[in-house]
């Protein structure tokens, strides 16, 4: 049975009821992989993470010379994940000295680093020099004081001590993506960027500086975007700053959690991007992407095993899992799809239940309202389009210790990050 004809668009690309009748993702059964694995655990197509890196890649090598795909690795800081997106061509966005170490322990060339924060440290700005990051976004004029510093005791921009440090600006644009306002970022009063005023005299400043060499300017103007026509309007204000080599027009493309989403395509996401560098810009100008969670989120479900079925009110369907391994529902108001692994062709059909976690917290609820078909004690449920922020936030609350990483390839299923034991919990403790 083909993926289009059963399941939703929100599952990994290659998904499919398979002859037992079970969810298949990455050739593997879910049924199986639970029972080997155990539950919670983040299972990942990896040929859908290749397909979409890819498709990226192509959208822009179709539309325009000079280019590169950033892969904002908090949405999945996992070293397999790393590892697979470097191999694919992609650059690197972290937001820390952590993200960092990973990204090269993945695989990552520095030089195609680019290190994003609000709050940078000393120790990380000192750890991205040393390990040689290619491009530092700086965010508020104590960045520029620090980076500048460390760069002149360095010797950078010297005869002696090698190139300047390259830098961009990122500039808050006083425009939002229509977006959940706590990943809005592009509005003027935001913990994020320069204001328009700010990144003039920011611009002036670094323009001066033998150390530090700004190349371009970076904006973002929120993540899960499923509307595309605030990109315009933010960068034409990138453009009345002045002319600069490279532009950053990041803002994450939304992706589909539900079947009723329909976001916008990889390839008119990548047009407005295109069409607004070649009009404002001009066409020799270097262009860098974020599509942030659309590389990662799709290529993911996330396995639990139902303890207990209760109906009160409602049918509450109790997992193993739950805030630990998901937080976007309770940050957010996220809304997901569930099924039953032996049962896939049942979704959406049943009575209607909320699937809650098993944490001491009402709001732990991973899925409200969803049809499930005779939920029962021992069943393996299945959500998709856990890939941006499920691995990224998980957690110990509760004493859990926090899932594995499954990467699924042909049908072959490996760990890529163990489950945390209860040693684990104890690991950091000084007697």
């Amino acid at each position: 049975m083909s993926v289009a004809q059963q399941l939703s668009h929100v599952f990994p690309l290659g998904s499919r009821i398979n002859a037992a009748g079970h969810l298949e993702v990455g050739g593997c059964d879910t049924v199986e992989l639970a029972r080997e694995f155990g539950t919670p655990a983040f299972v990942v197509a990896e040929d859908d993470l290749r397909a979409r890196a890819r498709a990226f890649v192509e959208a822009l090598r179709a539309r325009h010379d000079d280019f590169d795909v950033l892969f904002a690795s908090k949405a999945f800081p996992c070293t397999a994940v790393y590892r697979v997106l470097a191999e694919e061509g992609l650059s690197c966005d972290v937001a820390s000295g952590g993200e960092l170490s990973l990204a090269l322990r993945g695989g990552f060339d520095p030089a195609r680093i680019y290190l994003h924060g609000n709050a940078k440290s000393l120790a990380e700005l000192n750890a991205a020099i040393d390990a040689g990051v290619g491009h530092v976004v700086l965010d508020g004029f104590a960045d520029i004081d620090r980076l500048e510093r460390i760069a002149a005791e360095r010797g950078l921009g010297t005869a002696g001590g090698g190139g300047a440090q390259r830098v961009l600006i990122r500039v808050t644009p006083g425009v939002a993506g229509t977006t959940h306002e706590k990943i809005s970022t592009g509005q003027a009063d935001s913990k994020f960027g320069f204001g328009v005023d700010d990144a003039r005299r920011a611009i002036a400043r670094l323009r001066e500086s033998s150390s530090l060499e700004l190349v371009g300017l970076h904006m973002h103007i929120g993540s899960q975007l499923l509307a595309l026509d605030a990109f315009r309007p933010a960068a034409e204000v990138l453009a009345s700053l002045g002319d600069f080599p490279v532009y950053n027009v990041g803002g994450g493309l939304g992706v589909a959690y539900t079947a009723a989403q329909e976001p916008p395509s990889i390839e008119q996401y990548v047009d407005v991007h295109v069409r607004a560098l070649h009009e404002l810009f001009g066409r020799d100008k270097r262009l860098l992407i974020e599509p942030g969670r659309a590389l990662v989120a799709n290529s993911t479900v996330t396995l639990y095993t139902v303890e207990t079925v209760k109906r009160n009110v409602s049918t509450w369907v109790g997992v193993d899992g739950g805030m630990s391994d998901n937080l976007r529902p309770m940050l957010y108001g996220s809304v997901y799809e569930a099924l039953f692994a032996d049962r896939p062709a049942t979704a959406g059909t049943g009575e209607r239940a909320h699937v809650a976690g098993k944490h001491c917290e009402s709001g732990d609820v991973i899925v409200r309202d969803v049809p499930l078909d005779d939920p029962r004690p021992g069943d393996v449920l299945v959500t998709p389009a856990t890939g941006a922020y499920g691995h990224a936030m998980a957690n110990n609350y509760n004493g859990i210790p926090r899932p594995p990483v499954i990467f699924c390839k042909d049908g072959d299923a490996r760990v890529v990050v163990r489950r945390e034991t209860y040693d684990d919990l104890a690991a950091r403790d000084v007697p």
